[in-house]
């Protein structure tokens, strides 16, 4: 009970946000994370977690019965529902995972702003805690415990300090990487690589080409980077206001 106490005074407690400047830096770091090429295999592992994790939760949301996650050594992933195999339902669950980074870096973004830098990778470690029970192979099963012991021990043993900074990188690669697997995508669809994603699946459920659900998705996600960055960086949103 001790423990359960600490941790929620933990979870709950409000930190001071960083100085804009080292909110940029992080930022700057979250980019070299994205674009640079060696790095991005192990940054992407983050995106589609969060890219399953929305398809996981849109199914719950719209009645369908989960029946297990995915996580694949090239990075790739695959969430598997139960239900009926067209409808409004299914259209949801499998648009939603484009968009699912984009949302999460802009919820983390306002738990930052909030101050609640430190709850908020508690709400990580719990969200891939219930992730961790419906994975279904041993190398999801490797990454989400890697992952979820890796946030763990930040938000144990770490100062504060240390602690919102990486939580604000959390937040930035979100943000910053959202658009990347559209664009991805973009290319594979051009060169006819692309034959089970998200967005055929959609152009055989719809009457949408896959030109409109590309679109759609790499304008949310752009939206929501330019959002995040708004409500990390006011200041740098500012400085923009008197050229419109």
């Amino acid at each position: 009970m001790e423990v359960v106490t600490k941790i929620w005074h933990r979870a709950t407690a409000v930190q001071p946000a960083p100085a804009p400047g080292l909110v940029g830096a992080i930022a700057v770091l979250g980019l070299v994370l994205v674009l640079y090429r060696r790095c991005w295999p192990i940054t992407r592992l983050l995106v589609t977690i969060t890219h399953e994790g929305a398809h996981a939760v849109a199914a719950v949301l719209v009645g369908r019965r989960l029946s297990g996650i995915r996580l694949n050594s090239d990075t790739s992933g695959l969430t598997v529902s139960r239900g009926k195999p067209r409808g409004p339902g299914m259209v949801v669950m499998l648009a939603v995972g484009y968009l699912g980074p984009a949302l999460a870096g802009i919820g983390a973004a306002w738990l930052l702003a909030a101050g609640r830098s430190i709850g908020l990778l508690w709400l990580v470690v719990v969200l891939l805690s219930l992730m961790l029970l419906m994975i279904r192979n041993f190398y999801g099963l490797l990454v989400l415990l890697v992952a979820g012991g890796g946030v763990f021990a930040i938000s144990w043993y770490l100062t504060p300090g240390w602690q919102s900074a990486i939580a604000y990188l959390i937040t930035w690669v979100l943000l910053i990487a959202a658009p990347k697997p559209v664009i991805e995508l973009i290319m594979q669809r051009r060169q006819g690589r692309d034959h089970g994603s998200d967005v055929a699946q959609l152009v055989r459920l719809t009457s949408m080409p896959g030109a409109f659900w590309l679109g759609l998705f790499l304008l949310c996600s752009l939206a929501g980077l330019a959002l995040g960055t708004a409500v990390l960086l006011p200041s740098l949103i500012a400085l923009f206001r008197p050229m419109f």
